[in-house]
């Protein structure tokens, strides 16, 4: 999605969790980004940046007009950037900027949001259809939107931090090898023999490293394929667990409801409502 929005205090919403890496242009007013209990006042003429599945929130008491672009990564078996790097939160524009976002809302009309609450466009086929109308604007276009977004994310990479330094070489290969296999059931004892490290070792050192245990990250990022997947794929629920390596149907509802707030199959049967087409009124 990329468009142009003006609010009048209400762009409010809670536990935004997505799969969607997100960057606003604050044109003018102000509001608030909420982000692991952190609050980022925004300000004029600067650029934010919210990377996916980051748990967020807004408040905006007042009148704000802003830009937004939301961006997801293709499905894919590599590690994202934003697992690689730590981004700033807040940069300032410069010059080319507004030109540059500008454009890009001119090249991509159809794109805009047609409701601001996440609920709606986060968890909808709205994905589908606009990866579709994308995937039809041409060669051309299309090499100057990714032209316009490398651009923009990378005013933030100027200031990234490696998110990966100072790890410990035996974890972040198996931080590679989880990626690699996400599709796959991981065993625990694979990754520390992998490691030359007995498990106990393994899992003392991947949670000093990480700040999670092994099985927590693994569980964490095969969740988070699995809600992509259930966007821009028409698979059951059944299906979506086998392909990333769930024998047990329930354990994989369970796990998915607790990571992402919502029981799969009640997520699923909203985004197949929406994609319904709506029933024609007879005329009399």
């Amino acid at each position: 999605n990329v468009g142009h929005a003006v609010h009048h205090a209400d762009w409010n919403w809670k536990n935004i969790y997505s799969p969607f890496a997100r960057i606003h242009f604050v044109e003018s007013g102000s509001a608030e980004i909420i982000r692991e209990d952190h609050r980022y006042t925004l300000k004029e003429g600067h650029l934010y940046l919210t990377p996916p599945y980051a748990k967020h929130g807004y408040t905006c008491t007042g009148d704000l007009s802003l830009y937004y672009i939301h961006i997801y990564e293709a499905l894919g078996k590599q590690l994202s950037i934003f697992d690689i790097l730590d981004f700033p939160v807040e940069i300032e524009g410069d010059e080319i900027i507004i030109p540059l976002i500008k454009r890009l809302v001119a090249i991509n009309p159809k794109l805009e949001l047609q409701a601001y609450d996440p609920k709606d466009y986060d968890n909808s086929p709205t994905l589908m259809k606009n990866i579709s109308q994308y995937k039809h604007i041409g060669p051309a276009l299309e090499m100057e939107t990714e032209g316009i977004l490398k651009q923009l994310i990378s005013r933030f990479l100027t200031h990234a931090s490696d998110k990966n330094l100072g790890l410990d070489e035996r974890i972040l290969q198996s931080i590679h090898y989880i990626h690699s296999n996400i599709d796959k059931h991981i065993k625990i004892e694979e990754l520390a023999q992998a490691s030359c490290l007995t498990e106990d070792h393994f899992i003392r050192l991947f949670k000093k490293q990480m700040h999670s245990t092994p099985r927590k990250y693994i569980n964490q990022k095969k969740i988070e394929q699995a809600q992509l997947m259930m966007l821009v794929k028409d698979v059951s629920i059944k299906e979506l667990a086998y392909r990333l390596g769930f024998e047990n149907i329930s354990y994989f509802n369970r796990l998915f409801k607790n990571i992402s707030g919502e029981n799969p199959g009640k997520m699923q049967r909203k985004i197949l409502a929406l994609r319904e087409p709506p029933v024609a009124k007879k005329h009399e």
